[in-house]
Order: C-alpha cells, then structure tokens, then sequence
C-alpha cells in the first residue's frame, strides 16, 4: 500500500487550510497515512527558516494577504489574529500521537479539529478541556490526554528528527514512500496526480 508520512506543526494556518483533503486523496488512492506533528519552531533555525516575528516585513505583509485570499477561495473562516496563539504546541501534538496509537477514531477529523479550535474557534489547543473535546468529537478516548506523555514527548522529539532528515521545512508537508516531497495546502492537487501516476 502507497504510504504519506504527514509532517505539520498544530500552530500551522496553512496546515488548517489544508483541512481534510489529504485525507480524501489518500482514500481515493488506497494510501496510509502516518501524522507526524513536529517542532517546527525548532526546525527553522536547523532548515534556513523564521518565525513569523523575525520574517522580513515583505514576507509578512505577503502572508497578511495571502491566508485571507486562500481561506476566501477554499470557503473556510479564517481569524488572522486567534486570541490564543501561538502557544505551547507539545499538548495538542501529544494528544495526536496518542490517539494515532490508540486508534479507533478518525484522525484527519481531530487534526483539522484541533487546527480548528485555534484558527476559528478562539480556543486555545495547549488546555487540557480544549484537547478533550476535540478528541472526544474526533471519536477518540478524551482520557488519552492523561496518558502517554513520556511516548508523546519521545515521539515528538523523533518526528523533529524525522523531518529534518527528510528535507521537510514547513508545515504542512507531505512525504509519499518513494520519496517524493509536497510542501504547502496548495501543494495537495500535485500530490494527488503524483500518486494517480501522472506526475
């Protein structure tokens, strides 16, 4: 079976934007997937990138327009300024792996649910009862946020690891089993034709 291994930081907008679509094109295809939530602010200064604070005003002036034009054309509300971000990443990152391990629910559903929260929602993805609904919404165990925080951190810090082994340097990205790379929400229509076998 085809394989993604999707890389993406829970503070990333254009992770949010990407929604569930990977999600459907992996179905489509016969293709897993495996979620990899990952440090990303630890990653910039290893990949050549900043933060948006240390970005060159021409780069967040572009970012500025670009969210509200691409949310705008995907018909998804979009808050460019969310009252609580960012924030610690770890929690809603811990509560993904755990439920990846777990199972029994649907994945790309609590992903875009968490992405949701912080995006859409006002609320903030480190709190314990923010994570606990959406796990709870996604058909998971809320419970999972009282456990496995030592595999959490451990899986965390490999999906780091991971990713910059890998080339990925931004959120989200999508890396198939053959070694092909896809960077960014607007990147997914390439990645479906890549595994259709057209490019």
């Amino acid at each position: 079976m085809p394989h993604i291994d999707y890389y993406f930081s829970t503070l990333s907008p254009y992770a949010y934007l990407a929604g569930t679509r990977a999600e459907q094109i992996a179905q489509r295809h016969g293709t897993s997937i495996t979620y990899k939530p990952f440090d990303l602010m630890a990653a910039f200064p290893r990949t050549g990138g900043l933060p948006v604070g240390q970005r060159h005003p021409s780069r967040t002036d572009y970012r500025a327009q670009v969210l509200p034009r691409t949310a705008k054309k995907l018909g998804m509300p979009l808050n460019m300024k969310p009252a609580h971000w960012p924030v610690n990443a770890a929690p809603s990152s811990y509560a993904i792996i755990a439920a990846q391990k777990a199972g029994g629910g649907d994945m790309g559903a609590l992903c875009h649910g968490i992405l949701r929260a912080s995006w859409v929602e006002e609320r903030d993805i480190s709190d314990d009862a923010v994570l606990k609904d959406c796990l709870t919404a996604a058909g998971f165990d809320p419970s999972l946020t009282d456990s496995g925080l030592l595999v959490g951190a451990e899986t965390y810090a490999r999906n780091l690891e991971d990713a910059v082994s890998q080339g990925v340097f931004g959120s989200p990205f999508y890396v198939t089993d053959g070694g092909q790379k896809f960077w960014g929400q607007d990147s997914l229509e390439d990645l479906d034709l890549h595994l259709e076998g057209k490019l």
